[in-house]
């Protein structure tokens, strides 16, 4: 059973999803709270697997909530869920420790799916949020401050982010790499972005100098 918190500062919105996920064998709600400051006491009583957080609210926002839980004795993977879908704020959110990113106007199918995701320990953004996203960060041309904060060790690459890696390492592009790899190139522009994200970096060169500081490519 997946223990989940509702982190919401609008009653009928937290009222509606957890009506929503009684529907699920595999998932509990454990525990409501309308703002952060809330949450991070509810959070610390009832251990959720995974907290469903707004960004916006009083007394202490998503942001704040998830920059204040990374320093707390229970760290549940947190999944956003809100109405704001700017680069900017789902970039702040990825780098404070938010492990999944979706709008409120996601299916009841897609929000049972993140949920399961995040709880797993994967990542999960939704494809109408990361639409101009990805294009910004396979460019390389987001802002130096929005950039993904690195930590001391990545977030484990899977074998075919590896694949990916090392051609883009040889200088291949996105095409190329969609031929060679034979995959969409659509499907290589995601292993690219999720590459960057799980490096800590916002363009492909600084990936790849990462991954030879790291020995995840030889040099």
């Amino acid at each position: 059973m997946i223990r989940v918190a509702l982190v919401d500062d609008q009653t009928l919105v937290r009222q509606g999803i957890r009506s929503l996920l009684t529907l699920a064998d595999d998932v509990e709600v454990v525990a409501e709270a309308g703002d952060g400051r809330a949450a991070l006491d509810v959070i610390a009583e009832h251990r959720p697997d995974v907290v469903l957080l707004d960004l916006r609210m009083p007394v202490l926002d998503g942001i704040g909530t998830l920059r204040e839980l990374a320093g707390a004795a229970h760290v549940p993977a947190v999944l956003v869920l809100t109405t704001f879908d700017d680069d900017e704020a789902v970039l702040a959110a990825l780098r404070s420790g938010a492990r999944g990113y979706l709008l409120k106007d996601v299916t009841l199918e897609g929000l049972l799916e993140a949920i399961r995701t995040v709880a797993s320990g994967k990542r999960l953004i939704q494809p109408a949020v990361t639409a101009s996203l990805l294009e910004r960060l396979v460019a390389g041309d987001l802002p130096g401050d929005a950039s993904v904060a690195t930590g001391p060790r990545p977030e484990e690459l899977t074998s075919r982010e590896l694949d990916v890696l090392r051609l883009m390492a040889a200088g291949w592009s996105n095409r190329e790499i969609a031929g060679g790899l034979h995959l969409a190139e659509g499907t290589v522009k995601n292993h690219v972005s999720s590459v960057l994200l799980k490096l800590g970096v916002r363009d492909r060169t600084r990936a790849v100098l990462r991954a030879l500081d790291l020995g995840l490519i030889g040099g």
